[in-house]
């Protein structure tokens, strides 16, 4: 399958909120469109990573929203726990099996998904990327993310406050990742490494840790760096399940609010603990917003045969702290 796409378009704040905000109003009036024109049974598979994830459980809000908004089936699949290419492997095919009409695919790893997405393209399944992304996008309709260089970015700056960072001073953190291949993890790494190079020169970031997207393994990794690093400042979890064992790990040892902790997602009981000091902050995405955009995306291109989804669509962050309003905290804890 051949196209030409255009140029990466930044979904600006005011666009990210009304594909939060006004979902229903939206398919409303494009979703009964393009249902109205369906031609035949439209079948959506969705295969995420860790699909226990509250990230994921929040996004399969949003699919399933749009799903009985378009009028479409949804197939909903991901390993229970495990963010791994060898698992989603399998359940990729599995899916594929069931001759499904479009493919949402959240990648575990770039590379070792291309073929999934190959696969299903020689079969006439056209692709969405949701989240993360393949190597080669030129078969996929289109990407849905999170600006995840500028959240890493505004993690950093959040962690520098709360470490007290000072010029001349030397600071030692570690950063929690759940891959080191996931497209999310590495540009979230990536900004967070940029912005301590160009603003906080002070910051060495000692260590990294992998989880697979498990908590309890985020915690044993935390855990561990305390004992190796008795003199750490500060925590970047990278992402959700990362934050809650980071948090587990500091609370066990009584080190809440002595210790920088900046995490990823807005899991209701991460939000709760920003109240209590144990996060400095959260960095907050919308994966419902997500979901919903992809599985509209892929049945206006089943219908059409094209659609008006940007080929790389990118949504706003929002960063979560003490100063936050209850109504801001209300409006971006992730949905389950």
């Amino acid at each position: 399958m051949k196209r030409s796409y255009r140029a990466i378009t930044t979904v600006g704040v005011a666009a990210a909120f009304a594909i939060s905000m006004t979902a229903c109003s939206t398919t409303a009036s494009t979703g009964s469109a393009t249902t109205a024109t369906a031609k035949k049974d439209i079948t959506i598979a969705f295969v995420m990573g860790a699909e226990s994830d509250p990230f994921f459980q929040a996004m399969k809000v949003g699919a399933e929203d749009e799903a009985k908004a378009e009028g479409v089936k949804l197939i909903w699949q991901g390993d229970p726990a495990k963010y791994s290419a060898e698992t989603q492997i399998p359940i990729v095919d599995a899916v594929l099996a069931q001759q499904p009409t479009g493919l949402v695919l959240i990648p575990t790893d770039p590379k070792a998904l291309q073929a999934s997405v190959a696969k299903a393209t020689a079969a006439g399944i056209p692709v969405v990327n949701v989240d993360t992304h393949v190597s080669d996008l030129k078969d996929v309709v289109s990407f849905i993310t999170g600006d995840n260089a500028d959240g890493g970015s505004k993690a950093a700056d959040a962690l520098a406050t709360q470490i007290g960072y000072k010029t001349g001073g030397s600071y030692k953190v570690v950063v929690g990742l759940t891959s080191a291949t996931a497209t999310t993890n590495v540009s979230r790494l990536d900004g967070f490494k940029a912005q301590v190079a160009a603003k906080y020169p002070g910051v060495e970031i000692v260590d990294v840790a992998y989880s697979e997207s498990n908590p309890e393994t985020a915690a044993t990794n935390v855990s561990n760096w305390l004992t190796k690093y008795p003199d750490l400042n500060g925590i970047f979890a990278i992402d959700g399940t990362n934050a809650s064992g980071a948090a587990a790990a500091l609370e066990s040892k009584g080190l809440s609010g002595k210790i920088g902790l900046v995490g990823y997602d807005a899991y209701p009981d991460n939000v709760a603990k920003i109240k209590s000091g144990i996060f400095t902050a959260l960095v907050a995405q919308d994966p419902a917003a997500e979901a919903r955009l992809a599985i509209k995306t892929l049945v206006e291109f089943i219908n059409t045969g094209k659609t008006a989804t940007e080929h790389e669509v990118v949504i706003p962050n929002v960063v979560l702290d003490s100063k936050t309003s209850d109504a801001d905290f209300a409006k971006y804890t992730y949905v389950k």
